[in-house]
């Protein structure tokens, strides 16, 4: 839901830096790999239940993800860059909820079923970025894959997270809640996905009859 503002103010900030790492010879995918291996290190504090080091650990991720969206632009994106990134991603985003599990037993069942409403979510905007493409319907921001917008995009997970690792007190209730949004999100990305398709199909129809 706030990915868009964010990204306007946030990215124009990180070019300055990032000009510097690609400077110094760094890569894209290179920050790829340092920012998944923090995050699977938060994944290990928060299982460890070493809260603020995992907090600590997941902001650094994030803060490593978003320069390596601004390097890979600089440097020139590739394909396999963005598939490597959206793996990290998943990895991370999937495997704090998993570790929470771990450190929490009674947020267990909250952790199952915000893992699936990600599991849905990942799905939904995987499954139109394919067919954006083949479609050639566009709409996208300029990322490797075409993300639909939704009340729980990335900067949402960053604050949910962060509330969830801050206040591990208060895990079942917010994750129940950050899994009700999530899956909130994957209905409003197969109505815009039912709805462009429709669309679609209407103009392509039209484009024949005239012909």
């Amino acid at each position: 839901m706030l990915d868009q503002s964010l990204r306007a103010v946030v990215v124009p900030r990180l070019e300055a830096p990032a000009r510097r790492l690609v400077m110094l010879g760094m890569t894209a995918n290179q920050l790829t790999a340092i920012g998944l291996i923090v995050g699977i290190a938060a994944c290990l504090a928060v299982a460890a239940e070493r809260w603020w080091l995992g907090l600590a650990l997941w902001i650094a991720n994030r803060i490593i993800d978003g320069f390596d969206g601004v390097v890979a632009r600089l440097r020139g994106p590739t394909e396999l860059g963005g598939f490597l990134d959206i793996m990290a991603d998943f990895a991370v985003y999937g495997g704090v909820v998993v570790a929470v599990g771990f450190a929490v037993p009674e947020a267990r069942v909250a952790a199952l079923v915000t893992f699936l409403a990600y599991y849905l979510s990942g799905s939904s905007f995987l499954a139109w970025s394919s067919l954006s493409e083949r479609l050639q319907l566009g709409g996208g921001d300029g990322r490797s894959l075409n993300f639909p917008a939704g009340l729980a995009e990335g900067t949402e997970t960053i604050a949910a997270m962060c509330l969830l690792l801050a206040f591990p007190q208060f895990a079942v209730e917010i994750l129940w809640v950050w899994a009700a949004m999530v899956f909130i999100s994957v209905g409003q990305r197969i109505w815009f996905v039912s709805r462009h398709l429709q669309r679609d199909r209407t103009d392509r129809a039209q484009r024949e009859s005239a012909e």
